[in-house]
């Protein structure tokens, strides 16, 4: 029962941040209170990603017998199903409100966690099975783009910048506490390589639960739903037809694609190329870094008034960095390899922030800006099943077309936006 003298979370009537009267005398108060619990919430589903990652590269070690190439797919499925389910988790919040929408999303995400924790006791769980219950994990990222679009509704253009980096950048956070928290949580050490078997791998799904109980509690108790004007098929179909959309789209796939896919590959990277470093326990500040960066690309995108150059440079220090991560696999050089994938990641995390600044410069409406937003994260979402599918095969050759495609982003992002005469500057 809801405590005496606590306001109903929701927003009757009209809702205009544009209104600076109504922002200053309610607006603000009301959009930093549901920016808090979104967050909460993301920083969660983004640890329930990313434990299949952390699972797979302790299977073996844990009594059960799957190959190099059925690790590295089960890493990588929870990113090809989630990346999918975020087209429709985009279009969620206007259709059942953010509340509703919020509240569905944290009770799914409770099922793989339990299904998968029962599997994991026993190491004779075939590999079909093992493989249902990781894909069964994407949907909490496919809880990115419906959070996304609907976070933008409570901000005015010129915060919205900042608020969605703080949305995306804390709730990115939950991929490196993930890294921290779970190993820990399975009884293992922080390094796989210093894992004795057998590990209680099921701790890390039933430890998840609890959380994510109490952001449905917090959910239920303090959100809010913002009146979202309801869209025909054929509207909420017009933004594919923009140019923008997807040469953001390949943009953010670049960045977060990258973001997402090197934080499912990296552990099962760094226990195969350098086994014998002892050093792979490090791998967590790698999405630390990502995520505690990005707030600071969408800060600096407003506080410059171009989220494009923000992003082209980011895009030339990862396309740098990429050259300097295949050079220490070449040369099995430890050193050389972790601090060009910090950089890397920190590229990553300014172009994320820096792109969600540029999303509301290019569309005007809100609500199309909030479904363009929750579209090409989907799209970029697929860098959590393509990057590790790539390492899957050759590590040199993954980086390679990794470095092409960053190098070709840089050049789209400069031709589309940055340049001096560029035709969609933002």
């Amino acid at each position: 029962m809801r405590p005496k003298g606590m306001p109903v979370p929701r927003i009757v009537g009209g809702w205009d941040p544009e209104d600076a009267s109504m922002w200053r005398a309610s607006g603000r108060s009301i959009a930093l209170r549901n920016l808090a619990v979104s967050t909460f919430a993301l920083f969660l589903s983004f640890s329930v990603s990313t434990l299949g990652a952390l699972v797979a590269v302790r299977l073996n070690q844990a009594g059960f017998d799957f190959s190099r190439q059925e690790l590295f797919f089960l890493a990588a499925l929870p990113g090809l199903v989630g990346a999918t389910g975020r087209l429709v988790y985009t279009y969620l919040p206007a259709l059942m409100g953010g509340r509703a929408f919020t509240l569905s999303s944290l009770a799914l995400m409770m099922v793989p966690l339990a299904g998968l924790g029962f599997a994991l006791q026993d190491p004779a769980t075939p590999f079909w099975q093992m493989a249902l219950w990781f894909s069964l994990l994407g949907p909490a990222l496919s809880h990115f783009s419906g959070s996304m679009a609907n976070i933008g509704e409570f901000f005015p253009k010129r915060n919205r910048g900042t608020a969605n980096g703080i949305n995306a950048g804390v709730g990115n956070l939950g991929v490196a506490a993930a890294y921290l928290v779970a190993p820990l949580a399975m009884g293992a050490s922080l390094s796989p390589m210093l894992d004795s078997a057998p590990l209680a791998l099921h701790r890390a799904c039933f430890l998840l639960i609890p959380s994510l109980a109490v952001a449905f509690i917090l959910v239920a108790l303090f959100m809010d739903d913002v009146p979202v004007e309801r869209q025909s098929p054929s509207q909420a179909l017009a933004p594919f037809k923009r140019v923008n959309l997807w040469l953001m789209a390949v943009v953010y796939s670049c960045g977060f694609g990258s973001f997402i896919g090197y934080s499912m590959a990296f552990p099962l990277i760094v226990s195969m190329v350098f086994p014998q470093s002892g050093s792979d326990w490090f791998i967590f500040l790698g999405p630390l870094v990502g995520a505690g960066i990005r707030p600071v690309g969408g800060w600096l995108s407003d506080r410059i008034q171009s989220g494009a150059r923000v992003a082209l440079a980011s895009l030339v220090v990862m396309l740098l960095a990429t050259i300097g991560v295949a050079c220490g696999v070449a040369r099995g050089d430890f050193t050389l390899f972790f601090w060009c994938m910090m950089a890397l990641f920190s590229g990553t995390g300014l172009v994320n922030g820096a792109s969600f600044r540029m999303i509301p410069h290019l569309f005007e409406s809100r609500t199309t800006a909030g479904q363009v937003t929750g579209i090409v994260s989907a799209f970029a979402a697929y860098g959590a099943f393509f990057v590790p599918m790539l390492f899957r095969l050759d590590y040199l050759q993954a980086l390679a077309a990794l470095a092409v495609f960053t190098a070709a982003t840089a050049v789209l992002a400069w031709f589309a936006y940055a340049r001096r005469r560029a035709p969609f500057p933002c």
